[in-house]
C-alpha cells in the first residue's frame, strides 16, 4: 500500500529518510536486518528510485544505514570495542557490551602440528595438538571465528575437558580449570587485516567484500609456558580491536 508524503516544502526524499529513521529507532529492522528494496520502497511511497536512493544515501551518511554492493541497505549494528588485555577472556567481553555471549563447537580434533603452530607452541614439529574451532556470538549474532590449538602432551585431558569424548562442549577458560589450569594470560597479539573467505564470510555473516580483522595469540599460564596459540577473525562491521596501555 502507497503511503502519502507530505507537500510541506520538505523533499520527497528527506521525508522518506525520516520515515525509515524513526521505523528503525522502533527496531524495524532491528540492528543487522536488511532494509526492504529500492524497488521495494519506490512503490511504498509512490515515488522513483532515484528520490528513494536519496533518502538511502542520507541514512548512510548518518552512519544509522550501511549499503552492500550487490545485497542491500542494512541497519548499521553497535561496533564491539575488543580491548587487548593480559586477561582477555571472551564471555566477560561481551557482557562489557551488556550482550548475552555464546557459542558454537565446529570442529574439535587431535592432529599433527604444523610448522608454524609447532613453532608457536614451542614442540617439536608434528608433535599432538588439540585443535578446537569455535564460533563466538554475542546475542546470537557471530562476532568471531577461532582456531585454537594445544599442546596435547603438555595439557593431558583438555581433549575430553573440551568435549571430545563425551557432554556438551564448554569453554577453554572452563576446560583449562578442569585440568588444573587456574589462570593464564596473553604473551603476545598480532593483528592483520584481510578479505574473508566464502566460509569465513557465512560463518561470520558478512558479505566477502568487507575486511576482517586477524589476530593471532599466544597464552600463556603462571609459569610462562605456552599453552595455547590461536587465531581468530573478527568482523569488522561489528568488532574493532582496541589497545591500551597497561595500567600499575
Amino acid at each position: 500500500m502507497d503511503e502519502v508524503l507530505m507537500t510541506t516544502g520538505v523533499a520527497l526524499w528527506r521525508q522518506i529518510a525520516g520515515t525509515l529513521e524513526r521505523e528503525i529507532a522502533e527496531g524495524n529492522p532491528a540492528p543487522g536486518g536488511r532494509l526492504p528494496t529500492e524497488a521495494q520502497l519506490s512503490a511504498r511511497f509512490g515515488v522513483n528510485r532515484h528520490t528513494v536512493r536519496r533518502g538511502l544515501e542520507e541514512l548512510t551518511r548518518s552512519g544509522l544505514v550501511r549499503v552492500e554492493q550487490g545485497r542491500g541497505a542494512f541497519v548499521s549494528e553497535d561496533v564491539l570495542d575488543y580491548s587487548v588485555g593480559a586477561r582477555t577472556r571472551f564471555s566477560e567481553w561481551i557482557r562489557r557490551h551488556n550482550k548475552e555471549p555464546s557459542g558454537r563447537t565446529l570442529q574439535l580434533r587431535l592432529l599433527a602440528a604444523s610448522p608454524a603452530v609447532a613453532e608457536a607452541l614451542g614442540i617439536a614439529a608434528a608433535a599432538r595438538v588439540v585443535l578446537f574451532e569455535r564460533l563466538g556470538m554475542a546475542n546470537d549474532r557471530p562476532v568471531s571465528l577461532g582456531l585454537h590449538y594445544f599442546p596435547a602432551a603438555r595439557l593431558r585431558g583438555l581433549y575430553a575437558a573440551l568435549g571430545g569424548t563425551a557432554g556438551e562442549p564448554i569453554g577453554i577458560t572452563e576446560a583449562l580449570r578442569r585440568i588444573g589450569i587456574d589462570d593464564y594470560q596473553r604473551r603476545s597479539t598480532k593483528v592483520s587485516a584481510r578479505m574473508p573467505d566464502a566460509r569465513e564470510a557465512e560463518l561470520l555473516d558478512m558479505p566477502r567484500n568487507r575486511p576482517i580483522l586477524v589476530t593471532e595469540n599466544i597464552n600463556v599460564d603462571r609459569a610462562g609456558s605456552v599453552i595455547e596459540f590461536g587465531l581468530t577473525c573478527y568482523p569488522t562491521p561489528r568488532v574493532q580491536i582496541v589497545f591500551e596501555p597497561e595500567t600499575t
